[in-house]
Formats: C-alpha cells, structure tokens, sequence
C-alpha cells in the first residue's frame, strides 16, 4: 500500500496521512472493543472482523486491477480497515489465554505467534516487489484478499474451551474506566503501554517512509523496498525464535530495554546509509529489535493482566500500537517533506535512545513489580486448583 500511495501520488505527505487513517479509529474505538472482548465470545469478534477486512481486501484490489483506483477510494479504505483493526485486535490478542491450556506456556505461544507474523513479513515484501515488477500492485491486493478465506476457515475450525461471561450491570464507561484504572495503577502495565506507544510514534516511523528511501536514498525499484522489509523480517524471525525457546519471561524487560538501544543505533545509522549491503545488514537488526519490543510488551502484559481485565488491558496495547501510529506517520510525513527523510528519522531514533536509556534507569523497580504480579497469579491458580481438587474429592461421595 506505502509503494502503491507514493508512486500514484509522489507525496510524502499524502502517505502518511494514509497510514494516519488506517490507525486513528483505534482512538476512539479501542477502549470499547476492550469492553466487547471481555463481554463477547472473542472467536465470534474475530470471525465478523476477519470477513470484513476480505472484502475490503477484495474491493481494493478489483479498483486497481481495473484502474479506477481514486485518492478518495483510498481514504474510504483505509479508514475502513482501520475500524476493522481496531475492533479485532484485543479480541484477537485476548483469544491467545483461551488456546494455551498452560499458563507456563504463554512466552512460547506469543513467541511462535510472533514468529508467523513475522515470517509473512519475510515472505510478503519480497514475494510482493517481484509481483509489482512483473505486473502491478492490485495482483497483491489480490492475493491479499484472497488469504483471508484461509484464515476465516481457519476460526470456523478452532474450538476454545466455554468462558462464563460476567454479567455486570456498570455502564460501558465504568467498564472502560476500571480497566484504565487497573492498568495505570500498575508500574510494569503503565511502563509497557508507554513503551509501545514511543516505539510506535517515533521507531516505527521507519516502515512509513521505507519507499523514500527505496527510491529516492538508494535509488531503487519496489524489489528494493521488498528486499529491506524483508531483512527486517529476518531480524525479527530470529527474536521471535529466541523468545520461543524461553521457558519463563525472567529478565525479560532487561533484555527488551538492551534491544531498544541497539535498534535505535541501528536506525540512525540507516538514516544515512547509501550502500544498499549496509542498509540490508541494519534492516536486520531494526527488524529484530522492533520485534522484541512488541512481543516482549505483549508477553509480558499477559503474564501479568487479570483474566477479568484482560480484554480491557489489552485494548489499551493495541491503542498505543494503533492510535500513536498514525500521528507518528503524520508527524514523519509532514517532517520529511521538509527536512528531508534521513533526518526525519534520526531524529525519531534518537528520541527512541533517549527512552530506552530512562527505561534502564527503572528496571530495578520494574522487575520486582512484574515479580510480584506474577507470584499473586501463581497463589491464585493454586487457589482455584485446590478449589477443584476438593469439589472433585467430594463428588463421588454426593453421588452416593
């Protein structure tokens, strides 16, 4: 879409204001579809999403393919999609505590989740640009659309275990604000959220203006920019297969702060990058460190969240995901315009450097809080274990 908008406009400004609509719904949507996945049946949030965003896919493709495509069908789309996102996110983030029967193996869960997502990022970008060459973007569209009756026959097929939903007589609003409340009343959910919306506004900043860089930094094609969101996908491919392999979320922040750093030096360092093997090898490591801040905030926050608050937290996540997103693409938009897409982005990653510096600086207080959320979380499962063992003790004598 970012290859498609700037070819068929040239604007900086008018690419990012597309990735601004495709996030901006999260702002004002997210605390509700919080609400909605603790209240709904979140498999049934995900099927209704999912079959929207295919025919939106589908609709996008058949204007290009049959070049009616207009600046206004774009916005229309975009901010579609965007409302779509918004929705199913923290159904779809909430469903993963109902697929793992083990609780000890969340962090593998999310990180083999992370690892398929980022290995269509591999794939994708790649497979894309040699499509684009030989024909044009509404073929990927295509494809795109189409991938979605997989993934729609996919929820159809998935069973979860019954989750007794909690009938409440408080308000949406009340809802929305004890979820706030819990999230904010807590260091590590309060530090994570932030942490994602700074890496988002400002590092993610890199993906918007990659076909600057493409084509006008290294004076390349769309196989180009295929070629280094690919290596950020590999990056991001070996992170996730490191989480995967570990059994518990210990040292965790420490790690993830450790990753800002590098993934921030990196970033500068490709902002005046003229060789095409350098910006490749730092696109590695951008797309690793990018990675292992998303799915370590996300494993981290669903170790920790109560299971009634869980829809709510992790809205908030996917809003400060989301709904910094597109100021972030708008500020870069606008900035690059005007001073230039290479200093456009060293300047975001120094303001990523300077945050993951303050964050080393709370990681004493951080990991004995994330500790003793995890401990209540144990005593708790215990509880509710004992509980069982007793009720199933009984039962036979009832029965008598």
């Amino acid at each position: 879409m970012g290859w498609f908008v700037y070819r068929l406009t040239d604007s900086a400004l008018l690419l990012g204001l597309i990735g601004f609509l495709s996030q901006i719904p999260s702002v004002f949507i997210g605390p509700f579809a919080g609400v909605w996945a603790d209240k709904f049946p979140r498999l049934s949030i995900l099927k209704i999403t999912q079959s929207i965003a295919l025919l939106t896919a589908l609709a996008l493709s058949i204007l290009v393919l049959t070049n009616t495509i207009q600046v206004w069908h774009l916005v229309v789309l975009s901010l579609l999609s965007g409302v779509t996102e918004a929705i199913d996110a923290p159904a779809r983030q909430s469903l993963v505590i109902e697929l793992i029967e083990k609780r000890s193996l969340l962090t593998n869960a999310i990180a083999l989740n992370s690892a398929m997502f980022n290995g269509a990022r591999l794939i994708g970008p790649s497979l894309a640009g040699i499509i684009i060459a030989l024909s044009n973007e509404g073929y990927c569209f295509l494809l795109n659309g189409l991938s979605y009756i997989a993934v729609i026959i996919s929820l159809f097929m998935i069973k979860v275990p019954f989750r007794k939903l909690v009938v409440s007589t408080d308000s949406m609003f009340t809802k929305i604000k004890q979820g706030w409340k819990y999230s904010f009343s807590h260091l590590p959910i309060r530090y994570l959220i932030a942490n994602i919306s700074v890496i988002t506004m400002f590092g993610m900043s890199y993906a918007v203006l990659m076909p600057i860089f493409a084509k006008d930094i290294l004076h390349g094609d769309s196989k180009t920019m295929g070629f280094l969101m690919s290596m950020a996908g590999v990056g991001a491919l070996i992170g996730a297969m490191y989480l995967a392999s570990r059994k518990s979320i210990k040292g965790l922040s420490g790690k993830m702060v450790f990753a800002a750093v590098g993934f921030s030096l990196a970033l500068i360092a490709f902002a005046y990058s003229y060789s095409l093997i350098l910006s490749l090898g730092l696109m590695l490591v951008v797309g690793l460190g990018m990675m292992f801040q998303m799915a370590t905030s996300n494993t981290i926050l669903q170790s920790v969240v109560d299971d009634n608050m869980r829809g709510r937290v992790m809205s908030l996540h996917s809003m400060a995901f989301m709904s910094v997103a597109p100021f972030g693409s708008l500020l870069v938009g606008f900035l690059s315009k005007n001073i230039g897409a290479p200093i456009t982005l060293s300047i975001c990653a120094v303001i990523c450097l300077l945050w993951a510096v303050y964050g080393i600086s709370l990681q004493g207080n951080l990991s004995k809080s994330i500790n003793q959320m995890l401990q209540k979380h144990e005593q708790e499962h215990t509880t509710e274990a004992v509980s069982a063992f007793d009720v199933a003790d009984i039962t036979p004598e009832l029965n008598k």
